[in-house]
């Protein structure tokens, strides 16, 4: 380790960090990005592109505040963008809810879920000749002070579980622990439409934008990561909407309100289940290159016979070989006896969305103890553990009133709320 240290110390390069322009940056920031594959998808030879779609700012241009990052080194009369880093900022629940003496506070502030300022560091980029020389180091330095000055009181990020130079760069030489281990759950969209399957006397109904606020707020705010922008989520074009499965009742009004006001005891009656969809197309397409041709003959043929034969219900590989759009479920959650078979409806739900709008795969991000885990289809083949790794920011003049209670060392919840902004 030291020596490895030391060489790259040799190495190290003093790149010049500052903000993205548009016009004058944006064609190199792409090339960088293209030059820079996401990961594995299993073979040895095949590796996942992400195109932004001529945007570098997509994954992030619907957070609160955002920022981009180039790392620029002069060779003479030359620059050149070698890496980048993007990040965003917003206030987000730890999922621990504040717990002071009953005596000073009333029932509900007692349960009042605690929001901090949250920043999230994604995208981090550096050219392949230009990488294990300090840039990427500098980065996420320059991006941080940005998030400090954004009142930031906790940085995190996330990585695949077996990037294990991105995991050595975060806790080894910036600062970061490891702190939860979410998966990434990934089903193909079939030629053929679904069967929600639903149990009897079930109904699938689509919340306004409102109903969804409400519902997600007095269900969901103590979980980690929700965020507290929610209703600029649920309202962006992006979103599909939100659908809740439940007991078959007459309007949307009643399905919010059984949900609120039961959905705790162990009648099949209570039992709900609600998940959003987003249409992550507008921000991005993903890609399979590097595929041998026996693999793409063989998803053309799974998919010949399902769009032949649509009736037996067969499972098809989508061509994921060229690019291809994503939807991702978010805010999934649940209660009561059938609320598995429930969500496994909105999910089947949320594929029938994908196929008209002929995106390759439905994907959702739960936490590693997600109640309702089992529940979300998947190919285990195109499952992504990923780790997330968390760093507490120096204290600064808009820091939590709070901040002696440190996240970093709270145990995991149940569930994680993942921001489908920042997918």
């Amino acid at each position: 380790m030291e020596e490895e240290e030391m060489m790259m110390k040799k190495m190290r390069v003093v790149a010049a960090i500052r903000e993205y322009e548009e016009g004058r940056d944006r064609e190199r920031v792409l090339e960088v990005d293209r030059e820079c594959e996401v990961g594995p998808t299993g073979g040895s030879h095949m590796s996942l592109f992400t195109d932004p779609l001529g945007d570098p700012l997509s994954r992030v241009r619907h957070s609160p505040s955002f920022l981009l990052l180039v790392a620029e080194v002069v060779s003479g009369p030359d620059r050149a963008i070698v890496g980048l880093v993007r990040g965003c900022v917003k206030s987000v629940s730890r999922g621990s809810p504040i717990r002071l003496p009953a005596k000073h506070h009333t029932a509900a502030e007692h349960r009042t879920p605690l929001f901090s300022t949250v920043a999230y560091l994604l995208g981090l980029r550096v050219s392949p000749p230009y990488r294990r020389r300090g840039i990427g180091q500098q980065l996420v330095q320059r991006m941080e002070e940005w998030f400090v000055k954004m009142g930031a009181e906790y940085a995190y990020m996330a990585t695949d579980i077996d990037n294990a130079e991105s995991i050595r760069l975060f806790t080894g030489r910036c600062g970061y622990s490891k702190f939860r281990t979410p998966s990434i759950l990934v089903h193909p969209v079939y030629a053929h439409r679904l069967r929600l399957k639903l149990p009897r006397h079930a109904a699938v109904h689509r919340l306004s934008p409102a109903d969804a606020d409400l519902l997600y707020r007095r269900r969901f705010s103590s979980v980690e990561f929700f965020p507290g922008d929610i209703d600029a989520v649920l309202r962006n074009p992006s979103s599909l909407g939100t659908f809740v499965a439940v007991p078959r009742t007459s309007s949307a009004e009643e399905v919010v309100g059984a949900i609120l006001g039961g959905g705790g005891s162990s009648s099949s009656s209570s039992s709900w289940a609600v998940a959003s969809v987003w249409d992550c197309e507008g921000a991005f397409r993903l890609e399979v290159r590097g595929a041998p041709r026996w693999l793409r003959g063989l998803a053309r043929a799974t998919r010949a016979v399902d769009a032949a034969l649509p009736w037996l219900g067969l499972p098809s590989i989508p061509d994921v070989f060229r690019p291809f759009g994503v939807c991702f479920v978010y805010g999934l959650g649940g209660a009561g006896p059938d609320a598995p078979a429930l969500l496994r409806a909105l999910f089947r739900h949320a594929h029938n969305l994908a196929r008209s709008l002929r995106c390759g795969v439905v994907a959702a991000e739960v936490a590693a103890c997600e109640p309702l885990r089992a529940a979300v289809p998947r190919w285990d083949r195109l499952t992504v553990n990923d780790l997330w790794c968390v760093k507490r920011l120096p204290p600064n003049a808009d820091a939590d009133a709070d901040a002696d209670v440190d996240w970093i060392k709270a145990p995991p919840g149940p569930s994680i709320f993942v921001d489908p902004r920042e997918v």
